[in-house]
């Protein structure tokens, strides 16, 4: 991960994203999510995407889907940038999509809804990201 990238170009990079990357793709947000942001990202892993239902994400990439698949992805957006050093436990922040979402602290470990923060702080040109093992879907 590079600093000087947007957040799209360096998951771009990262061969855990690669399902997070096309579906940014398929909804149309690598124009926005390019922006100036500054923007903090909860990225999701190859594996974390693995977990949903079988025919998950293949369902969601459908056009007629796309919709449904921007609500999931803003809401693992959050306007304004926040490293790990801004995390409180118990704090909520808003997304993208008008829902919040709840940092939690279990041990050592930093959750963003029932989501694990295994990779905090990577630093990209127009904010941060923090690569997450579960999807969060929206209520």
């Amino acid at each position: 991960m590079v600093p000087t990238k947007t957040v799209p170009e360096n998951a771009m990079g990262a061969k855990n994203l690669t399902t997070l990357v096309a579906a940014v793709q398929a909804a149309g947000l690598v124009e926005t999510l390019n922006g100036p942001g500054p923007f903090t990202v909860f990225a999701p892993t190859n594996d974390a995407f693995d977990k949903l239902p079988k025919g998950t994400v293949d369902n969601l990439l459908k056009p007629e889907n796309i919709d449904k698949l921007k609500g999931i992805l803003t809401y693992h957006v959050v306007a304004g940038k926040y490293t790990s050093k801004d995390l409180k436990d118990g704090m909520t922040l808003t997304t993208v999509n008008g829902q919040t979402v709840k940092i939690t602290k279990k041990g050592k470990n930093w959750m963003v809804n029932n989501s694990k923060i295994i990779v905090p702080d990577v630093m990209d040109k127009n904010g941060v990201s923090f690569v997450i093992d579960t999807v969060m879907l929206p209520q």
